[in-house]
């Protein structure tokens, strides 16, 4: 995969944005990656930080518009959360 899109993934974006600390991006992409084992589903990233209390949903908003910006296509991202 592309370094570049890498770079502008969600939670990287939070990250940059102070939105949240490496260390609690990996602690959410560690349940998101358990719940995929698990159950079979998938909640998004941002969901996880929102229901931890660990981002709030206009920031969540601010990422999402860093994405459109940088991810032209995506359609619409408020169905991402």
């Amino acid at each position: 995969m592309d370094k570049k899109f890498l770079e502008k993934r969600f939670g990287s974006i939070a990250v940059e944005k102070e939105f949240i600390t490496v260390e609690q991006l990996v602690e959410a992409l560690t349940i998101q990656a358990k719940e995929n084992v698990e159950s079979g589903e998938h909640r998004r990233l941002g969901r996880i930080l929102l229901d931890q209390g660990l981002i709030t949903a206009s920031q969540i908003d601010e990422v999402f518009q860093v994405l459109k910006r940088n991810l032209p296509g995506l359609g619409d991202l408020a169905d991402m959360t």
